[in-house]
């Protein structure tokens, strides 16, 4: 066993052997160390004897023809490190024993060596910049790493996006009014709806929804979660950002007459037939929405930083890509999304602005169901409902209730009963429009007009003129809803959007509706059935509730 003596000179020794050492990518042009064959010294044992014979014309002795650079191992210690073993050549040149041998020098290729001689001293970090393992590495090395980084999916994110004003989607949030989300001649729709088709995604996570069940976010002044649907919110290079749900059921199929409408799915075309619906009816309170088909490897999974959302994906037994929501119930690999094998088609709805910019109010809706296998509510039973409805305020006066009622044409027409709430923007005061969102569990069955739906309209016996104008041209043959619904539709890239059933039954649904609002002029007259809504708006008086807020002035006014 060595003693204290032994062991300081042993240090001494390996110090001196350190200092002729360079950082490892200096090591290329600097110094090379053969270390010695194994089994003549352990590893990491340095002696005088080594530094001397093995160490060569140090310090500027080059690499041999002899020695492959694979085969070369490089430290970054600066002692301690010079006796790594490495096998030499077996057969050594004739008058050569080992140990002492030091193969003939040759230049090196340029190719090679692009660092200059460092002094012969140990090297100094000034700072974090200058350490060795944050030196740039070389060129060959370079371009192998980048292969290897794209062959891995970790390539480097590209120039850095800029925000730009001209963006379809802030433009779209620039433009909503109080009459609507867009005018009729907006531009920024057309191309907005050209750009959820074609930018490219750069992040997707969870929605509100999915966030809520999972207690990662306060989410209970908007979401109604369920469980049952799954929705991604997908960014695109432009920053603009985009429901996107996925295609849960085929266009030929119908909903199952005994399904129950609060555990129907959600349909992707339902979303986006339900815009085109929103806009020939000249309502406009459908975010604009399109059908795309997404690569859910390449445009969700490698771009999502969800680690939960990462750990829903699998392969199905088809080697199709799959994934499902991650929520308490109803969330199987049974109710798993699958792609063709990466392509699945969805709908993508735009968003609206922030709720910190722009705040909206979920308020629930007069005439909601009661959501049970056997409860009914008070409108299902009580035929006068309506009095009760219009002596609480703010149905009681402005045009709110008048929008319940354009509401419950728009549900009829698309057979959506799933309207629990309604949202609306608070910068419009209490005659504001009312949002038509989530219309996926439309367009489930189209043999079935469930009448339950108008019981606004047939209990009220009230809607604008404006709203039954329209209806009253569609009904025209010249001017038939499903012949321009259908042609509305072409424009999508999904199309045909809706199976031709679904197209018949807007106009077998649209004759109900104007059948009971002659029902309604029969039994009170025209004049109190029809409410002229094309005067000039008048501004709330100083003692109306509704006082707060812009009126004309689009949402980012003021």
């Amino acid at each position: 066993m060595r003693g204290p003596a032994e062991r300081r000179k042993s240090r001494a020794n390996c110090s001196l052997a350190g200092q002729l050492q360079l950082p490892r990518w200096e090591a290329f042009g600097s110094i090379t160390r053969y270390d010695l064959p194994a089994g003549e010294m352990k590893r990491r044992r340095c002696s005088e004897a080594t530094s001397a014979a093995w160490l060569g014309p140090a310090p500027f002795a080059r690499l041999s023809e002899h020695v492959s650079l694979r085969r070369l191992r490089f430290s970054g210690r600066a002692s301690g490190a010079c006796c790594i073993p490495l096998q030499l050549p077996a057969t050594l040149p004739p008058g050569r024993k080992r140990g002492v041998w030091v193969p003939p020098v040759r230049p090196v290729r340029p190719v090679d060596i692009s660092w200059k001689v460092a002094p012969e001293r140990k090297p100094r970090v000034n700072g974090i910049g200058d350490h060795p393992a944050n030196l740039p590495l070389p060129p060959l090395l370079f371009r192998r790493h980048k292969l290897y980084r794209q062959e891995l999916n970790l390539t480097s994110p590209a120039a850095l996006l800029q925000l730009k004003m001209e963006a379809s989607w802030l433009q779209f949030h620039l433009g909503i009014n109080r009459y609507g989300l867009y005018s009729r001649s907006s531009p920024a729709v057309n191309q907005l709806l050209h750009d959820m088709q074609d930018f490219s995604m750069i992040s997707a996570d969870y929605s509100q929804d999915e966030k809520a069940l999972l207690g990662a976010c306060d989410c209970t002044q908007i979401v109604k979660p369920s469980g049952v649907h799954l929705k991604l919110v997908l960014r695109f290079q432009d920053f603009g950002k985009a429901m996107f749900k996925p295609m849960r059921q085929k266009r030929e199929e119908e909903t199952p007459e005994d399904l129950f409408y609060f555990v129907d799915f959600q349909r992707h075309n339902a979303e986006i037939a339900a815009f085109h619906l929103d806009r020939i009816l000249d309502f406009r309170r459908v975010p604009p929405t399109v059908g795309r088909l997404v690569n859910v490897t390449k445009e969700i999974l490698e771009v999502t930083k969800n680690e939960i959302l990462q750990s829903v994906f699998f392969v199905s037994p088809a080697s199709n890509v799959c994934f499902f929501a991650k929520c308490p119930y109803m969330c199987k690999t049974e109710y798993a999304v699958c792609g063709n094998p990466h392509l699945l088609e969805g709908s993508l709805s735009a968003f609206l602005p922030s709720l910190n910019l722009a705040p909206r109010l979920s308020i629930p809706n007069p005439w909601i169901r009661s959501y049970s296998f056997t409860g009914k509510e008070e409108w299902e039973v009580n035929p006068l409902y309506c009095n009760t409805v219009k002596e609480v305020y703010p149905y009681s006066s402005g045009s709110r209730l008048l929008n319940i009622i354009d509401m419950a044409v728009f549900d009829f027409l698309t057979g959506n009963m799933d309207r629990h709430h309604y949202e609306m923007f608070t910068k419009f005061g209490d005659d504001g429009f009312l949002l038509h969102l989530d219309n996926a569990r439309g367009f489930g069955r189209h043999s079935h007009d469930e009448l339950s739906i108008l019981a606004p309209l047939a209990q009220c016996c009230v809607i604008k003129r404006t709203t039954l104008l329209r209806l009253q041209l569609l009904a025209l043959p010249e001017y038939q809803l499903s012949d321009v619904m259908r042609e509305s539709l072409l424009q999508d890239r999904l199309a045909p959007v809706l199976a031709e059933p679904h197209l018949l039954a807007l106009d077998r649904r649209l004759q109900l509706i104007l059948q009971a609002v002659r029902t309604c002029i029969d039994a009170h007259g025209e004049g109190s059935v029809v409410v002229n809504d094309t005067q000039a708006w008048q501004r709330p008086t100083a003692e109306s509730p509704a006082q707060t807020g812009g009126r004309g002035e689009p949402l980012g006014a003021g």
